[in-house]
């Protein structure tokens, strides 16, 4: 591997890691708002895995027009191993992926690295972002994304929030290369990457500072891959969460919950029953409560506040449902510490 920059100062070389393909539609105007960072100390590895347009002519194109652009061929299919090969090209000290049908404001690297400056290693820096469309409206859930996104940004509650949704996207954090190294890099051949990728940060423990800022244009098609691969068709991820929540956050001690009774409860009860964990299941409908679903007895939620300190996952569907059971257990704090997550 290329020798890594290593003295300190407050320009160092950031390595954009960019996978490409069937973008060329796209591509120039992301290329132009790389090449159009007011921060100029970086460089793009931009690999191209077996587009069938023009894509690998125009990522050719900008590699001759700037030498920053570097380009290569990837010799192995998909996103994952393609990142994987681009990032063996490394050269820089700061680490940031581009997806290549986007676009980044000019200011974008400039304040990442400005803020990453303030903290140095040990710490991910990520930022806000904002979907937009060639023609017609961006879709009612990607809007409502964006903005828990951002608000998660603006907070800093990224560990808090992270059981329910990804809370950094693939194109918007910068990370020292020691780090991302240190938490498997695009090791794992895990989808949704930037979702694992977030909960490996959580794992390490790594600082994650947010800005309260759009770092990032997010374009918005209907064949962008995440509504297009199987690997993204379940959007709730449980196994990923629970996976993690295992590992991590699991305490035997404490007696476990899980509430909703719905289609997302029931999926939720399996996956937990395949752990082989006991768990009380509560839920407000009165049709199904004193019922037996999958051999365990719904319960009030009510019940949940006879037990002694337990751990409780949220699987509601609707969001006014998810509001009312976060006010109520906000009231319920005031009783002895609980934590809880929201896997939906």
């Amino acid at each position: 591997m290329a020798t890594i920059q290593k003295t300190m100062t407050d320009q160092p070389l950031v390595t954009i890691i960019m996978a490409v393909k069937d973008t060329a539609p796209y591509l120039r105007d992301c290329l132009d708002s790389i090449l159009g960072q007011t921060y100029q100390n970086w460089e793009l590895i931009a690999v191209n895995d077996h587009s069938s347009d023009a894509s690998p002519q125009i990522l050719q194109e900008y590699a001759i027009k700037d030498s920053r652009v570097r380009f290569f061929n990837s010799d192995k299919p998909k996103l994952i191993p393609t990142l994987q090969v681009g990032y063996a090209q490394t050269r820089g000290m700061l680490i940031n992926r581009m997806d290549s049908d986007d676009k980044m404001p000019d200011y974008k690297l400039q304040v990442l690295v400005q803020e990453w400056n303030t903290y140095g290693k040990g710490t991910v820096i990520a930022g806000g972002t904002k979907h937009f469309v060639d023609q017609g409206v961006v879709g009612g859930g990607f809007i409502k994304y964006e903005k828990w996104l951002n608000e998660v940004a603006r907070t800093n509650t990224h560990y808090q929030e992270i059981y329910r949704e990804c809370v950094i996207p693939s194109h918007c954090w910068l990370i020292h290369k020691e780090d991302f190294d240190a938490v498997g890099a695009f090791d794992p051949i895990v989808y949704p990457e930037d979702y694992d990728l977030c909960f490996r940060f959580y794992r390490a423990q790594l600082n994650i500072v947010g800005i309260d800022k759009i770092l990032h244009h997010w374009r918005d098609r209907s064949n962008r891959i995440s509504r297009t691969w199987e690997e993204y068709k379940d959007n709730r991820y449980f196994d990923l969460k629970l996976r993690f929540f295992y590992e991590l956050d699991r305490d035997h001690t404490r007696p476990l919950v899980l509430w909703g009774a719905g289609r997302n409860g029931k999926d939720m009860a399996k996956l937990l029953q395949s752990y082989n964990d006991q768990f009380h299941w509560v839920c407000d409908n009165e049709k199904k409560i004193g019922k037996d679903i999958y051999d365990v007895r719904l319960e009030h939620y009510n019940e949940s506040m006879t037990l002694e300190n337990p751990q409780i996952i949220i699987v509601v569907a609707s969001p006014d449902g998810k509001k009312e059971i976060e006010n109520l257990l906000s009231e319920w704090g005031k009783k002895p510490v609980r934590d809880f997550w929201f896997f939906s």
